[in-house]
């Protein structure tokens, strides 16, 4: 068994978990974060995509116990009590999912991707840096249109930000 001390959407958590347990097992079975999904454990799919230290990551691919005192984001984590953090509502508006079972992966996949380029993307970056996100329903044009629109917000707020100073 290994105790495993991580912050997980800004709350610091403790599990004791057995050696080989996989990151995303740890979230679904052990803390009750059921948005992380398993798919294919084979880190093909990214439904079980999550943010590690600042960085997307498939969490069927990671062990628990190398996890210790790290930083993670969860869809759980996105929302601030009832208002839904912008790429969850830009997917809703654009109809971005569709069974739903890739859209946890897909969001977290966003977000991390709007965040690293900092909201300058466009469709060839976004069909890109989801090459390892798969979804069997939608063909991905309204994903890639709630990502961009989402991507736009982050820019009009960023944008707003630095013109208050």
């Amino acid at each position: 068994m290994t105790l495993v001390n991580l912050t997980v959407n800004g709350q610091e958590r403790e599990c004791d978990v057995p050696d080989g347990t996989l990151l995303v097992h740890l979230l679904r079975d052990h803390l009750g974060m059921t948005g992380t999904h398993v798919g294919c454990d084979t880190s093909q799919c990214g439904a079980c995509t999550v943010i590690l230290n600042g960085e997307a990551v498939k969490s069927c691919t990671i062990l628990a116990a190398s996890v210790g005192n790290a930083e993670l984001q969860t869809v759980e984590g996105l929302a601030e009590g009832d208002s839904l953090h912008d790429v969850q509502t830009a997917f809703r508006t654009h109809h971005g999912l569709q069974c739903g079972f890739c859209t946890p992966g897909m969001i977290m996949a966003a977000v991390n991707m709007i965040d690293r380029h900092k909201g300058q993307l466009d469709e060839t970056l976004v069909r890109h840096d989801l090459e390892g996100n798969l979804c069997r329903c939608t063909g991905y044009h309204n994903i890639v249109k709630a990502i961009l629109s989402a991507a736009e917000t982050y820019r009009a707020r960023h944008q707003a930000a630095m013109a208050q100073g």
